[in-house]
Parts: C-alpha cells; sequence; structure tokens
C-alpha cells in the first residue's frame, strides 16, 4: 500500500472512530434496555477494530475483525476476576472502557460488532479501488 492510500485509510479510520464514539456514548446515555447495551458493546468493537486498521493500516480487515474481538473478549472475561469492579468504584470513567459485570451475551455483541465492521471496510475498500481505477483511467 503506498503513503497516499494509508495516509486516506487513516483518514477514513480516524473519522469512523470519532463517528463511533459519538455514537458509542449516545447510545450508552441517552437509550435505555438490553438492547441499547448489546448495540453499545458492538460498538465499542467496532471504535477498537477502527483504532487497530488506524495503527495498522496495511493490516487485512479479518485480522483486525479478530484482533478487535479478541480484546474485547479478553475486556469481557476480565470481569471475572473482579478487578474491573474495584476499579469502577475508585474511578467511575473505567466502567465505560473495562465494564463491571460480565455477560456471555455480550460476546455474540462483540462478534457481530467485528464481522458488521470488516464487511463495511471491505465494502468501503472495494469502492476505494474501483474510484481509483476509474480517476487514473
Amino acid at each position: 500500500m503506498d503513503k497516499r492510500r494509508l495516509v486516506g485509510r487513516r483518514a477514513g479510520l480516524a473519522a469512523a472512530a470519532a463517528a463511533t464514539v459519538v455514537v458509542g456514548l449516545a447510545v450508552h446515555f441517552l437509550i435505555a434496555g438490553d438492547l441499547a447495551s448489546l448495540v453499545a458493546d458492538a460498538l465499542y468493537t467496532v471504535l477498537i477494530y477502527l483504532l487497530v486498521g488506524f495503527i495498522f493500516p496495511a493490516a487485512r480487515q479479518y485480522w483486525l475483525a479478530v484482533a478487535a474481538f479478541a480484546f474485547s473478549a479478553m475486556i469481557e472475561l476480565s470481569q471475572l476476576t473482579g478487578i474491573p469492579q474495584q476499579l469502577a468504584q475508585s474511578f467511575p470513567p473505567s466502567r465505560l472502557l473495562f465494564g463491571t459485570t460480565f455477560s456471555a451475551l455480550d460476546l455474540v455483541a462483540y462478534a457481530l460488532g467485528a464481522m458488521a465492521v470488516c464487511a463495511a471496510d471491505v465494502l468501503a475498500s472495494r469502492r476505494a479501488v474501483r474510484a481509483r481505477a476509474v480517476v487514473d483511467a
């Protein structure tokens, strides 16, 4: 991947990450219920995907999805230790990053978020390739 494409990819990933943070916080704070919680969890994994993609812009999308899911699952499983709960008591904003209570359903939300963002990234990448081909022609 040439430097110009890397810069463009990073810019797109950064914009998508910023939008994901805004939407994720809005869902978390403004919408109640289990469905909203699952959407927020999926968006957490989407954000991780975008951040890892920003750091490694030439990485294949499926590896980014695997990394994002693995990281999210690791955070979820760490909730079984009680450490995130203790951390949230001493520093409440940490609850947004680490959660406090384990839920196996959250793992499903993470998987769906990883698959959705991977599919969207693949589609966006294909469109970018087609657009460059038209411009170069």
